[in-house]
């Protein structure tokens, strides 16, 4: 099983090219399900989870050819397979991204109840519940879940839940919608840029929406949807960290395709910390002060502070000079971090769904375990400022959501290398 070992304390230097947002990527596959033609997708990142969408499609009768430079064509050859098994879903939860598409283009939809990262509860009654509303029929089978429908009507919904808007969720009816008879309008639904861009894919296709990018989404029902071109926005996600990564080692990169207008909440947090990070043309360049200052952070939905960037900033404030507390409003159980993070020596008191974080001179290299994708890049940065040598275990999870990561650093001046044996 593959690790990273890292030597820490170098000061990263240099310009990295962000990815294709993965979780724009993902929903935007699965929404080629619904399209008539080929859909030729650009600026796709080159991961384990992309790969296991890609696998889960061929098995719905979707093709697929890879071109250099993250050009994806999809086509739809067979209608006939409307099942995500198990074995296929269980590896990622946005293989739950295809029940929309199929229930509104196959008229039957049976998916695996999904797997992912283990960060909390995370369950789908939303998506069955909005789906529903457009007058499927749903069942549970053997753990699938069973939707049908002859023929889907729009109708008015809310999709709002305990932790606020459901991203997969409101990707799921939306793609139902854009085929049912009728306009469908969506309340409370997630305002993440990965959404709109979902809704902008789609429209280029043909459908007819309005409001992405806002609680209220308005959709009108079309005949039918035909392949397009279509560029995937940069990860977001993937930006962020590269800006804590230059942060925390008190470098100075420069970061390209990077939209700095999806990450306001995470920037005005930053400059508070004592972080840098500015426009320069079409690039954001990134620096800090010696002194971190602390913060206190609060996760919420977009435009609020990102969730998947939690576990990064946390390691980040482990070296402030006083105390900082973050409270999580999403995945109040995504702290898996916390004990591996402590083992670096960060000061952390854990209370709920609040992480008290005291503030350290430095951090001592050690072995440590990856959790989950977004925990195993907090346990990666981390490493890059420890004293002496840090080893992160279990790599795959951060494989699923960051293109050659090793690599990439390693061109920014980061002493870290892939190595194969056994977990410590």
């Amino acid at each position: 099983m593959d690790y990273f070992r890292i030597n820490g304390g170098k000061r990263l230097r240099g310009t990295v090219e962000i990815s294709g947002a993965k979780n724009a990527a993902l929903p935007i596959m699965a929404a080629s399900i619904l399209c008539e033609g080929e859909v030729v997708l650009r600026n796709v990142p080159d991961l384990i989870d992309i790969r296991s969408m890609e696998k889960l499609l061929n098995k719905l009768g979707v093709s697929s050819v890879h071109e250099p430079g993250g050009t994806l064509r999809l086509k739809v050859q067979d209608e006939m397979n409307c099942h995500a098994d198990y074995d296929l879903v269980r590896q990622m939860r946005a293989s739950v991204c295809v029940m929309g598409p199929l229930l509104s283009k196959r008229g039957r939809s049976q998916v695996s109840l999904p797997g992912g990262c283990a960060i909390g509860d995370r369950p789908v009654n939303l998506h069955i519940l909005g789906l529903q509303a457009l007058g499927a029929e749903a069942e549970l089978i053997n753990g699938d879940i069973l939707l049908k429908a002859k023929r889907l009507t729009g109708s008015e919904l809310f999709l709002g839940g305990p932790f606020g808007s459901t991203v997969t969720g409101t990707a799921n009816v939306m793609m139902a919608a854009v085929l049912a008879e009728g306009r469908t309008v969506i309340e409370a639904a997630a305002c993440e840029p990965e959404v709109a861009d979902l809704a902008n894919f789609l429209n280029a296709c043909g459908a007819r929406i309005t409001g992405h990018g806002s609680p209220r989404i308005t959709i009108d029902g079309v005949k039918k949807l035909t392949g397009c071109e279509y560029t995937i926005i940069p990860d977001r996600i993937e930006a962020g960290t590269f800006i804590i990564a230059g942060a925390i080692t008190n470098g100075e990169i420069r970061l390209r395709n990077c939209r700095l207008e999806h990450l306001l909440a995470m920037v005005d947090r930053l400059r508070l910390i004592g972080v840098n990070v500015e426009r320069e043309g079409d690039e954001v360049v990134v620096s800090s002060t010696r002194r971190l200052e602390p913060v206190d952070i609060t996760t919420q939905p977009y435009p609020g502070f990102p969730t998947d960037l939690q576990a990064q900033t946390m390691a980040l404030l482990c070296l402030a000079d006083g105390n900082s507390i973050i409270t999580e409003k999403i995945y109040p159980d995504r702290f898996m971090h916390v004990g591996e993070l402590s083992r670096l020596g960060a000061k952390l008191r854990k209370e709920g769904p609040t992480v008290i974080i005291q503030g350290v001179k430095r951090l001592v290299g050690a072995p440590v375990m990856a959790s989950d994708l977004r925990a195993s890049a907090a346990l990666v940065l981390a490493g890059l400022v420890a004293k002496g040598e840090t080893r992160v275990n279990r790599v795959y999870h951060i494989d699923r959501g960051y293109e050659k990561v090793e690599r990439r650093l390693q061109a920014l001046g980061a002493d870290i290398e892939r190595r194969s044996g056994e977990d410590e």
